[in-house]
């Protein structure tokens, strides 16, 4: 058995403990038949054959996902180590407290992009209200963004022939939206419309999840990586690992290129046209006044998990410093304590700031991020030299 097909081995074995683990799948059907038809490996015997594979790999991508393995397998096998430690230990970048003067600073920011009357969660709220979309147009409006987003995006990188995604809109999940690859070049788009959701909030998650976010990757990588190269590993997508910081900074940065460049117009159109008034310059600017606030969410987690902090603690702390309402207090919460997603916070702050960082304005390295097997450690490696993850710290 090749080194490829050992590591997809153990990350499917690895599946078996926590639903959801494995994001997606589309390698050998035998061998994820193989791992079905046998009961469940005892985790620490997932540590020894994670270990035993690191020990003959050299150091490169394949090697970086099964230190995640490693990582995750040692969780589930009861090892003690720290909240931060076991985020590194999957992702590459450790978690890290941030001063909470950068948060303060945002607000300052804010108070100035919204004025008016009463507390700035409260402004925040009523101006993000203004831009909501009504759940009954959500639907609707997604598919007609993810047609100007394909077509903008094919004049980025070559999309491959037959690729496409499908819609679905769901309720009652831990998540906001979620792209399922299913291989063979297609997803299936899940929407949360749990929560309400603003018209920038929309155009933002349908980027994110498809083109040139989470989608377009999965299908180009298939493509050019699995069918043109036959890198194997490439099959199997992992939440627990580098591989997944590496993809959410590429879904972070994908909007970006759209809504601050020549996409913009169109997509503001397509709001438009469904009867919204979107000022999308002004909500562009009250979004990155925002974004550091983000970062406010791995304090959170941290408090939870490392701090001792209670939960209704940690909920306070959401609203206050990252001016959450209270349902999407709630709501992020229930993220911090999935299984899947307890440390995964750290991958949309960290991912955004080293992808955006990485690609610094040229469309062809956001074209490699998509098409080639970029490492954590290179887009640490591309960071300027000292500069730390976090703006905070």
């Amino acid at each position: 058995m090749t080194a490829a097909e050992r590591y997809l081995r153990l990350g499917l074995q690895l599946g078996r403990h926590v639903e959801g683990i494995v994001d997606a799948y589309y390698g050998p059907p035998e061998l994820a038949a193989a791992v079905n038809a046998e009961p469940p490996v005892d985790p620490r015997t997932l540590v020894a054959a994670a270990e035993a594979l690191l020990d003959e790999l050299e150091d490169g991508w394949l090697r970086d996902q099964v230190v995640g393995v490693r990582t995750y397998s040692g969780v589930l096998a009861g090892e003690s180590g720290s909240y931060a430690d076991e985020a590194e230990g999957c992702y590459g970048v450790r978690p890290a407290y941030t001063d909470e003067a950068v948060f303060a600073a945002a607000h300052e920011r804010l108070e100035e992009l919204l004025p008016g009357d009463g507390p700035l969660a409260e402004r925040y709220e009523r101006w993000d209200a203004s831009i909501r979309v009504p759940t009954e147009q959500v639907e609707r409006i997604i598919a007609a963004v993810i047609e100007e987003a394909r077509a903008w995006t094919r004049g980025l990188v070559e999309l491959p022939d037959g690729e496409g995604v499908v819609l679905e809109i769901v309720r009652d999940k831990p998540w906001l939206a979620f792209c399922g690859y299913l291989g063979d070049l297609r997803s299936r788009i899940a929407v949360n419309v749990d929560l309400p959701m603003s018209a920038l909030e929309l155009l933002i998650l349908t980027l994110h999840e498809t083109y040139p976010g989470h989608h377009a990757e999965r299908c180009c990588k298939e493509q050019l990586l699995v069918r043109g190269r036959g890198l194997l590993e490439e099959t199997l997508v992992l939440v627990p690992t580098r591989q997944s910081l590496v993809s959410e900074g590429i879904a972070k940065v994908a909007p970006e290129l759209l809504l601050e460049g020549d996409g913009g117009a169109a997509l503001a159109a397509v709001v438009h046209d469904a009867g919204i008034e979107l000022d999308l310059a002004r909500a562009l600017d009250v979004k990155r006044a925002h974004e550091p606030c983000r970062w406010a969410e791995v304090n959170a987690a941290l408090m939870l998990h490392d701090a001792g902090a209670s939960e209704s603690e940690t909920h306070a702390y959401l609203e206050r410093w990252g001016l959450m309402t209270p349902e999407l207090a709630a709501h992020m919460i229930r993220f911090f304590t999935e299984p899947t997603s307890r440390t995964y916070i750290i991958t949309y702050p960290a991912g955004r700031e080293l992808c955006r960082s990485y690609v610094a304005g040229e469309p062809e390295r956001f074209r490699r991020l998509l098409t080639e097997q970029v490492r954590v450690r290179d887009l640490l490696e591309a960071r300027a030299a000292g500069a730390p993850i976090s703006s905070g710290r």
